[in-house]
């Protein structure tokens, strides 16, 4: 399984929305606190955007809601 990494803050809804997701179906992530200014430039850099959240699967990386990423992510994980 590819690694996942999930930038977040600790009050968006649509990060915790991801956590729960991720959790019931049993996905191992890597969470990165895009409240961190480093890390928030980190994404930014990489990914050129400093939302949240933004789901890294592998070399794929997605970002907007909860309900907009679930529809991509599925199939990653079925």
């Amino acid at each position: 399984m590819p690694k996942v990494i999930l930038y977040a803050t600790p009050t968006c809804p649509d990060c915790h929305a991801l956590r729960l997701w991720f959790n019931r179906k049993g996905i191992e992530f890597e969470e990165r606190n895009l409240t961190i200014p480093a890390v928030a430039d980190e994404a930014k850099a990489r990914y050129g955007v400093r939302v949240a959240p933004i789901t890294v699967v592998g070399d794929q990386f997605f970002y907007g809601t909860f309900e907009q990423q679930r529809p991509e992510l599925e199939p990653l994980f079925a």
